[in-house]
């Protein structure tokens, strides 16, 4: 780590008696009437865990929005571009560039077509795994500012467009669950919606100020009913779960990277603040969530530390991970501590995994490791495919025998070590950006300043990505089953 279409479009008569009731009291109406965007109103000495108020079923409310219906189609698209596997799990081969370019109606039709099932259930589970599913996890993380829509000099509805990529992520297998990490959930500490260079690092996250503005959409609407930036949240986890994913966040460790409110935080005064703002996106639907900086907590290693401010103490982190798990009553949490290692104090703070073993160069180092590990059930660290400080230049071959490496290199599938990847690992980003880049700044990457080149301009779209992305699916449809 370092620190460098909208959709204007009321509720169907059959969508309201669908609705369960969610009233609740006049006085917390005023407050979370616009979701989490009137928590910068909310008094700072207050700030506590309150849990999710939006509606119940907001996928279903996500969809009626977008089309003024209930009633989902067969995507025909997907049903085209499908790579099947003898077990049943599918996801498309469409290039991403072009699955931007989809409406968000047609990304959730594809998501229903690809699970044989017409419909948005009432009630979704994240895939169950069991409580220790992070130990052995596949953790894929999306920038969604990258793939967000530009127009002008902001960005917005990056939720919308990850949505869209959905279909073409491959779900959990039968073993392991992948999760996707978002890198970002809340707004940076500087102007995150500007495509220009300046202080947006993702490394920085503004806390109990909403939910970032890059990944919302500003009138999502229907008559009178408005999709609220918390119920946007919670319907894009709802369909990556129903997509058989698991989901995440990132979360910065380093005092000077964190405000509250736009004021400096401070490890002493803000701990609270920070627990509320994990426990809320638990509640949103996350089951993950990836602290930056986790390696430094305690002052460990400091040397290498790159950070700025000071991180939690050690025993500071086994409060903030047990207090996670008490408020949201989430035993199953997986929290992932960035460069963490094979050393036991990692477990005993509370963490269930780590980055920081090394890249999967060689199955047989990969393969040690293993065996070093799999006494432990509660926490293991893994092999890295490529991570947030990625800066290109790694050969397609490379890449795909990291992924081989990863997948393969286990005696017992039920310990075998958590993997780690970019967006890139699968859909391979254009040669003229890289991940750290698109971490540290939001550029508007345009031929011609319109919405479509700007798509196309994220990811490689040579015949070698598309030969490599074919690859990829088959290491993955190999582990599905295993």
């Amino acid at each position: 780590m370092k620190i460098y279409q909208n959709n204007q479009i009321g509720i169907s008569n059959t969508y309201k008696s669908e609705k369960q009731n969610n009233e609740i009291p006049q006085k917390e109406c005023e407050y979370i009437k616009n979701g989490l965007e009137n928590i910068a109103a909310y008094n700072r000495a207050a700030i506590s865990f309150r849990g999710y108020h939006g509606d119940r079923q907001p996928a279903k409310k996500l969809f009626w929005i977008l089309t003024g219906r209930n009633q989902i189609y067969k995507d025909d698209e997907t049903d085209s571009k499908t790579y099947n596997t003898l077990y049943g799990k599918k996801w498309v081969t469409t290039n991403p560039e072009d699955l931007l370019k989809r409406t968000p109606e047609q990304a959730i039709q594809s998501i229903c077509t690809l699970n044989d099932n017409y419909e948005i259930p009432s009630y979704i589970l994240s895939p169950n795994y069991g409580d220790k599913w992070g130990r052995r996890a596949n953790y894929i993380e999306i920038n969604p500012r990258t793939v967000a829509l530009a127009q002008g000099d902001e960005k917005q509805e990056g939720l919308l467009n990850v949505i869209k990529l959905l279909p073409a992520i491959p779900p959990s297998g039968k073993s392991y669950a992948n999760c996707i990490i978002l890198s970002q959930l809340y707004p940076t500490m500087g102007n995150c919606n500007d495509n220009k260079t300046g202080n947006n690092s993702l490394y920085s996250a503004d806390l109990h100020s909403g939910i970032s503005k890059n990944l919302t959409s500003r009138n999502l609407s229907r008559g009178k009913e408005r999709m609220g930036d918390d119920e946007q949240v919670k319907a894009f986890n709802d369909l990556a779960h129903i997509r058989g994913l698991k989901t995440g966040i990132r979360m910065p460790l380093s005092e000077g990277q964190i405000s509250v409110q736009g004021r400096p935080f401070n490890w002493d005064r803000d701990e609270k603040a920070f627990i509320d703002a994990c426990c809320w996106a638990v509640e949103l639907g996350f089951d993950s969530i990836f602290f930056d900086s986790a390696k430094h907590v305690g002052s460990y290693d400091i040397g290498n530390y790159c950070g700025e401010g000071r991180v939690p103490n050690f025993k500071q982190m086994q409060y903030i991970t047990s207090q996670i798990r008490k408020k949201t009553g989430r035993n199953d949490i997986s929290l992932v501590g960035e460069k963490c290692t094979n050393d036991t104090r990692f477990n005993d703070m509370g963490l269930t995994a780590g980055n920081d073993w090394g890249k999967a160069d060689n199955f047989d180092s990969v393969m040690h490791e293993f065996r070093q590990q799999k006494w432990n059930d509660e926490y293991a660290a893994g092999p890295v495919i490529s991570d947030d400080n990625d800066c290109g230049g790694v050969s397609f071959e490379t890449r795909l025998n990291r992924i081989k490496n990863a997948f393969n290199a286990y005696e017992d599938i039920g310990y075998r070590l958590p993997t780690y990847m970019q967006m890139t690992d699968i859909f391979p980003l254009s040669p003229y950006t890289n991940t750290h880049e698109q971490m540290m700044r939001s550029e508007n990457r345009t031929s011609f300043g319109d919405i479509e080149s700007a798509y196309n301009n994220i990811f490689n779209t040579s015949d070698a990505a598309y030969e490599y992305r074919m690859d990829v699916y088959k290491e993955f449809a190999n582990s599905i089953g295993q």
